[in-house]
């Protein structure tokens, strides 16, 4: 097999498909929930905490600014995109393990054999 036709069946698997779409949908949600998180959480989180708000945060030494009130805010917005993300991924393995604990309806040939072995015992 040549070098060109491993390439097209290693990229047009499955998996490698899902995981695109999984990156693309992921980075979508992290847009959402980064506007969520700037524009509406931390004005908030900013009036609760007496006005302050966490980017214009930092500390001069010396010549530098160290502006630690930007890592702050980062550190914020990656626990709530986390959370958020963990909130989804436990809703689907949900509705996975309610799908897979489902009863799955006999085959045609075990219903069969149930009414055959029902006669036999009568």
């Amino acid at each position: 097999m040549g070098m060109i036709s491993e390439f097209k069946e290693f990229a047009m698997k499955g998996s490698l498909m899902d995981m695109a779409a999984g990156i693309i949908i992921g980075a979508a949600i992290g847009k959402v929930v980064g506007a969520l998180v700037e524009n509406i959480l931390m004005p908030l989180i900013g009036v609760l905490m007496g006005g302050v708000d966490f980017s214009s945060l930092a500390m001069t030494i010396g010549d530098a600014s160290v502006g630690y009130g930007a890592f702050i805010q980062a550190m914020i917005d990656f626990l709530i995109i986390a959370f958020v993300i963990f909130m989804i991924l436990k809703g689907i393995n949900k509705m996975k393990r309610a799908a897979e604990e489902a009863p799955a309806e006999p085959s045609e040939d075990v219903v069969l054999l149930t009414e055959i072995r029902d006669l036999l015992k009568k």
